[in-house]
């Protein structure tokens, strides 16, 4: 980071200076937020090392109770780390229409989007929608959420190959399912049923990379992923302590009235890629 703050002092472009300051200035307010985390977090564990007194704490840290106590009160969860440091990407996969060069996002890839973005920004992320191309190959370049299957666009599909344990196949004319690699058990959705119910099925994974943390969603079908998405912000913080520095991949169900889920459930319990 020192060198790379020296470099771009030296930097003679006036413009190649001002998008790289643009973006080490995001950089930068992202590591501030995850120390002011990593500190919360670390008064949490002082304190139960101390008694369970916060008077203690503050002594040890060299700070005053009352600072203490607005530390606790102002930096982010424990859980904020789920999703890495950041900045953050939440990438959708765009769709096209005939011969159409430009793209449309589907309502359904819309609302995870927005959906996602609100929740990051609560927990104090610089987060960024992006619209994956479905016809390049792209990869994430900072901590980022993928809504893609791995039939819409390159990433989807190198991201799912990657889970030893769960993944999804194609079958009976064309249906998708999500498969338990151990077992062979399939899970398709309601959608595809011959009564079909409005409700989908969904893939979510956390892929914890060397420095790098990518969460991947991938719905049966584009309505799964809202559930998936809904299901992954309501239940952050359990997720979060039960796998906080390792992979794992799970599957949920969720019913829908209309974009909204009215209920949603775990399908496969989190299992992590030991």
């Amino acid at each position: 980071m020192d060198e790379e703050f020296e470099r771009l002092r030296r930097e003679p472009d006036p413009v190649r200076r001002g998008r790289r300051a643009t973006e080490l200035l995001a950089t930068y307010q992202q590591r501030s937020v995850e120390l002011a985390r990593l500190r919360r977090a670390a008064i949490e564990e002082a304190r139960d090392q101390l008694g369970g007194s916060y008077t203690e704490v503050a002594k040890a840290f060299g700070l005053t109770k009352g600072r203490i106590t607005q530390i606790r009160n102002s930096a982010p969860p424990a859980h904020r780390a789920f999703f890495g440091v950041g900045p953050l990407d939440v990438a959708v996969v765009g769709r096209r229409i005939l011969e159409r060069e430009d793209m449309v996002i589907a309502a359904e890839d819309d609302a995870v989007g927005a959906h996602l973005i609100a929740e990051a920004e609560q927990l104090a992320f610089t987060a960024e929608r992006l619209v994956i191309d479905p016809r390049q190959e792209w990869e994430p370049a900072n901590d980022a959420i993928v809504v893609c299957g791995p039939a819409s666009a390159h990433i989807g599909n190198a991201l799912m190959s990657e889970d030893p344990v769960l993944g999804m196949t194609i079958a009976d004319g064309g249906r998708w399912y999500i498969v338990d690699k151990a077992t062979g058990e399939r899970f398709g959705s309601a959608l595809d049923d011959p009564e079909p119910r409005r409700a989908d099925v969904a893939y979510l994974a956390r892929h914890v990379r060397d420095g790098q943390v990518v969460t991947h969603i991938a719905g049966v079908h584009a309505l799964g992923s809202i559930g998936a998405a809904h299901y992954l912000t309501e239940h952050l913080a359990e997720l979060y302590a039960a796998h906080p520095d390792e992979s794992f991949s799970m599957a949920v169900t969720a019913e829908f009235d209309g974009l909204t889920p009215k209920s949603s459930d775990v399908l496969v319990a989190p299992r992590p890629w030991a």
